[in-house]
């Protein structure tokens, strides 16, 4: 057979034609000139990344009749027979097939003789972690103390398998992968002299299917040069080693963006008509995320070697990084979840539509009012919750006409809800305002809120909003949402919850909570800029509603100046990890959205005093313990129960209820538990 593979034919016969293992090759380099030689070397890496080639140029350096250099001459006999295989004083053993000891102690009996006619007797031992224990007890005091002449050249593809007695023998050399643009090069510099035409594309699927090693990536070479008649091809590459078209994957993430899933639906059909590991469509799609977020953030550090680089750009300028950063997460997540699917197509299409039903950049979404759009399309009305689980009366589809107050049972609910003095008299005032085209109006988005939460309190006017923490009970978690800041109530109704749970329930209770929300929402309409100050500012920061990064950064800011529709914030270094460019303009973006007209704002990288929203909460949350925890020491019946059993509370147990979707320390308290 007179063709040679191309892994064999263009294999380096010195270290000058070597590609990467620059590191490797500098330290044996450097000792060769030195003369600083070591009796025994170990190479360790993944397959086909030069283990056995650079142990064979090593050969060649030791061995070359123009002496010991880094530079062998490649045409002397020496040098001859080491590249034809045929020396007699290279002596290489496959332990994978070798890994009796009798074989060990075979190949030692004949260390102590001296070379034939090269000047060392070399062995270079393949896949060494194979031999057996014994085996590498035999060679241990070999290894140790070798003849003169004897030079041991090891290599395995699993270090943590060798003895740390024969690991401490040795001089190890760790090779490193090669690097997808390294095997494209080099594969364009035989393909040249191989005068085979190949386009970019092609070169690249082989060198990512190759996972690093140059010895797999010409082996795909030989392959898809016979697949394609020689010439290279991308669609034919893609064909052969069974990948997804990359094409398709990138219209995936434009119908993403687009959120059109009958478009989602429609490609995944597409690509399933090849019959492709729908894993690898995930992974490819996660590839492609991965390099729009790099474009995003870094664009000059963008992979350039593929030719659609160009449409990654135009995906990312689309998307937002919070929807690059979930889509990938989704991504990396579903690739554990699809096989748990019950296909694995089923499991793409669920990821890829979670990817549209939870896209990040709705929640930035401006809410509309009656007057902003006069042909809003209807919603279905959301039917209101009763407390205590019983049945409430259906709500009113006349907006314009007051609903009609239910009368659910006595709940503790109900009574801590009377109990509260700001309660009432703010159910008192939004009694007397219910008739008002505003509250109507405010009625009629309250039905069309797409998620039941709970209800709480009203904020109080400037300057005495969260003077208080107060309970509310859990009972009300199933009201519907509220739209503005809320207010905590007193202390008192925390340390009263047993005493109120006796008391009556408050007929109407559902129309006065939406009444309440009614309030909310006009409050967070009419919100001016001149309200806003370094005090109030964390006080009314629930009421902007921030989403994703954009909140966990605003919740570390202190509002320092206003000056005139500027307002300047400084955030401290330590909480500065997320910020960049972009999150100045989001957030007067979101303040414009909310107040009502154009506002800017600047964030500076400061000190400040801490009148921060996160710190706000922090105080609130232990406002909040210390009720709980007051709550619990002054229950008699509680401390008769510890008395009968002998029980005392955990330190550190006792835990304030917070109604689900309220802000840990913001919001009403409910009864308190050990």
């Amino acid at each position: 057979m007179s063709h040679q593979v191309l892994a064999r034919k263009w294999r380096p016969g010195n270290f000058t034609e070597m590609v990467g293992q620059q590191h490797v090759l500098q330290a044996l380099v450097n000792a060769l000139e030195s003369g600083r030689l070591h009796h025994a070397y170990l190479f360790t890496g993944t397959r086909g990344v030069g283990k056995t080639t650079v142990a064979r140029i090593l050969a060649k350096c030791l061995n070359c009749d123009t002496g010991v250099t880094a530079t062998p001459c490649g045409e002397c006999g020496a040098c001859a027979e080491i590249a034809e295989g045929r020396s007699v004083d290279l002596i290489e053993v496959d332990a994978a097939s070798k890994t009796k000891v009798e074989d060990t102690r075979e190949l030692l009996e004949n260390v102590q003789y001296t070379p034939t006619h090269a000047r060392y007797k070399i062995y270079l031992i393949d896949e060494v972690h194979m031999l057996s224990n014994h085996s590498f007890n035999a060679l241990l005091k070999t290894l140790e103390e070798p003849p003169p002449h004897a030079m041991f050249l090891l290599a395995t593809t699993d270090p943590q398998k060798l003895p740390a007695t024969v690991l401490s023998r040795c001089l190890q050399f760790n090779l490193k992968n090669m690097q997808p643009e390294q095997i494209v090069a080099h594969l364009e510099h035989i393909l040249g002299l191989e005068s085979v035409s190949a386009d970019a594309e092609a070169l690249a699927l082989i060198a990512r299917a190759a996972e690093g090693s140059m010895r797999d990536a010409l082996s795909l070479t030989d392959q898809a040069i016979a697949y394609g008649e020689g010439k290279l091809v991308g669609a034919d590459v893609a064909e052969m080693l069974g990948t997804v078209d990359r094409g398709r994957v990138l219209d995936l993430v434009a119908a993403i963006l687009d959120e059109d899933p009958a478009a989602v639906l429609s490609l995944v059909s597409q690509i399933a008509e090849h019959a492709p590991d729908f894993v690898s469509t995930l992974d490819e799609l996660s590839n492609i995320l991965h390099q729009m977020t790099i474009a995003q953030t870094v664009p000059d550090a963008l992979d350039t070697s593929w030719p659609d680089q160009a449409r990654i750009v135009e995906l990312a300028a689309r998307a937002t990084i919070d929807d690059t950063q979930l889509f990938w997460q989704m991504a990396v997540a579903g690739r554990r979840e699809v096989h748990l699917a019950s296909s694995a197509r089923a499991g793409l299409e669920m990821i890829l539509l979670r990817m549209i039903a939870f896209r990040p950049a709705a929640v930035f979404q401006p809410q509309t009012t009656a007057g902003d759009s006069p042909a809003k399309k209807p919603e279905p009305p959301v039917a209101p919750v009763a407390l205590d689980g019983k049945p409430a009366a259906p709500q009113n589809p006349d907006p314009q006409r007051p609903a009609q107050k239910a009368s659910p049972a006595p709940s503790p609910a109900a009574s801590a809800t009377r109990s509260s003095p700001r309660g009432h008299a703010a159910s008192e005032a939004l009694e007397v305002s219910s008739d008002s085209p505003e509250a109507a109006e405010s009625d009629d988005r309250s039905t069309q809120a797409p998620q039941i939460k709970e209800a709480s309190a009203v904020v109080p006017a400037k300057g005495a909003a969260f003077e208080e923490v107060g309970a509310a009970p859990s009972d009300l978690s199933s009201q519907p949402p509220v739209s503005g800041p809320r207010e905590t109530p007193s202390i008192n109704g925390a340390a009263n919850g047993a005493a109120a749970a006796s008391q009556p329930g408050i007929p109407g209770a559902p129309a006065q909570m939406a009444q309440e929300r009614e309030a909310d929402e006009s409050l967070s309409r009419h919100l001016s800029l001149t309200e806003l100050t370094t005090e109030t500012w964390p006080e009314l920061f629930e009421a902007f509603q921030f989403s994703g990064i954009l909140h966990n950064i605003a919740l570390n800011l202190e509002l320092s100046t206003v000056t005139g529709e500027q307002l300047n914030f400084n955030l401290a270094e330590r909480d500065a990890t997320l910020l960049n460019e972009r999150h100045p303009a989001q957030l007067a973006q979101a303040l414009t959205r909310h107040l009502g007209h154009d506002v800017g704002a600047e964030i500076m990288v400061a000190d400040h005093g801490g009148h921060t929203p996160a710190n706000h909460r922090a105080a609130l949350a232990a406002a909040r313990l210390a009720a709980a925890e007051q709550a619990i020491s002054s229950d008699n019946a509680l401390h008769a129960l510890m008395e009968a059993f002998d029980a005392q509370i955990i330190p550190g147990s006792i835990r304030p209820n917070v109604a689900d979707g309220e802000p840990e320390g913001h919001g009403a308290d409910a009864e308190s538990r050990a």
